[in-house]
């Protein structure tokens, strides 16, 4: 079983910037893919990035290409998420998902197996 923990949750002002990060209870060997996503109020849940854990490969959502980046540091089991000019279309809360299957990252929730407990992200006008 794997459990994560996000941590990062913050306010911020449009153009400011935050880092989250997603502790991996297990051993990253068993895992595969990790990402993150994001969901406003009222809306779906979004792919927002990801990531394979052994080579490294990413993808980024194209509403925050540029300014959003996924990373991830073995050693400590721990994925991050680098958010920068940060809209107030950014407000959400955030997901750390992880997928013990090898192919393409997925970009639907229904690829990932495992999820965090989510963290509050607001962007002020």
């Amino acid at each position: 079983q794997v459990q994560l923990v996000e941590s990062g949750e913050g306010w911020v002002q449009a153009g400011g910037s935050l880092r989250l990060s997603c502790a991996a209870s297990t051993r990253t060997s068993s895992i595969y893919m990790m990402g993150w996503f994001r969901q406003a109020p009222g809306k779906e849940r979004d792919f927002v990035a990801g990531i394979r854990w052994r080579d490294g490969g990413t993808k980024h959502a194209d509403s925050v290409k540029g300014r959003f980046t996924i990373s991830k540091d073995n050693d400590k089991n721990t994925l991050y998420l680098q958010m920068n000019s940060l809209k107030p279309e950014d407000t959400a809360v955030y997901y750390c998902a992880a997928s013990d299957r090898w192919g393409r990252i997925p970009i639907t929730d229904d690829g990932y197996a495992y999820w965090g407990q989510g963290t509050q992200v607001t962007v002020s006008s």
